[in-house]
């Protein structure tokens, strides 16, 4: 007799676990996040996103709404397919965040770096590159296999980490992370408009 897969042991379990990890972020991280937004925003600056896979979708969508909700110039370094692949086939995939850096950044700006694992060189040496040209950088990540931010979070000046081993709840918080920090800006300028 063959076993019945337990589909609501695994969702439970999933869902637990999402939910543990949401209610654990630092709070002080994410409003120091929506800060430095707000400073790129008074001072005409421009928002950066770099991020591989899974952490590089995220930026993506987020791009997308923060330039169009917030009046935002933001920035993903991975929606330029054509670039990102001819940094990688000339030099070396752990420059391509770097490379195109090189060309827009500004002293100033905000660098957001995606890696679950806190790990990738191509991030990390965007972030690294970031500092150098005096910008905020900031990590959003996870505790993957128990790495706890990995490299990243000991480089960037605000860690934003999602307290779970698991990849894909890890992914699933950045999404929820650009969201809060998108709304919290939001609000603020409502509230300020209306006072």
């Amino acid at each position: 007799m063959t076993e019945t897969y337990d589909f609501n042991g695994f969702i439970d379990s999933y869902v637990a676990d999402l939910v543990k990890t949401l209610i654990s972020l630092d709070k002080d991280a994410l409003e120091n996040f929506a800060s430095a937004v707000e400073h790129v925003m008074n001072h005409g600056g421009t928002v950066h996103f770099i991020g591989n896979g899974g952490s590089a979708g995220t930026p993506s969508h987020s791009a997308g709404d923060w330039s169009k909700e917030l009046s935002l110039p933001t920035l993903c370094h991975t929606d330029n397919a054509a670039g990102l692949t001819a940094w990688a086939n000339d030099t070396d995939f752990d420059n391509v965040f770097k490379a195109q850096l090189g060309t827009f950044l500004r002293h100033g700006d905000l660098v957001v770096g995606y890696s679950g694992s806190g790990n990738s060189l191509n991030v990390l040496n965007g972030l690294r590159y970031a500092k150098d040209m005096g910008c905020t950088t900031v990590g959003v990540g996870g505790n993957y296999k128990g790495m706890g931010g990995g490299e990243m979070a000991k480089m960037v000046e605000i860690m934003i980490l999602a307290d779970t081993e698991s990849m894909e709840r890890i992914e699933d918080i950045q999404l929820v992370v650009n969201h809060i920090v998108k709304e919290i800006v939001k609000d603020k300028q409502s509230l300020s408009k209306n006072s």
